[in-house]
């Protein structure tokens, strides 16, 4: 596997963790939310990114790689400076 593939992955897959995170969080503060409401979102979240980290690992081109990563900087820069 080339040296780019593990840095795309790496990186993407530390981007989805704190997604993964900030979703969860916005579960748990919805009015009337459940804890099966924030497990659902660590499964759902959980799952798509595993599914997108396996795809940059082995089958994306580089530049569509790249720019999964890219977007998910820019998610979590957007998510975690709202106020």
């Amino acid at each position: 596997m080339e040296t780019w593939r593990l840095v795309a992955t790496g990186a993407f897959l530390l981007g989805g963790l704190v997604m993964i995170l900030v979703g969860m969080a916005q579960a748990r503060d919805r009015k009337g939310a459940r804890r099966s409401d924030v497990r659902r979102a660590l499964l759902v979240g959980a799952v798509t990114v595993a599914v997108v980290a396996v795809l940059i690992a082995y089958v994306l081109p580089s530049v569509l790689a790249w720019g999964v990563v890219a977007a998910t900087a820019i998610a979590v820069v957007f998510v975690t400076m709202w106020d």
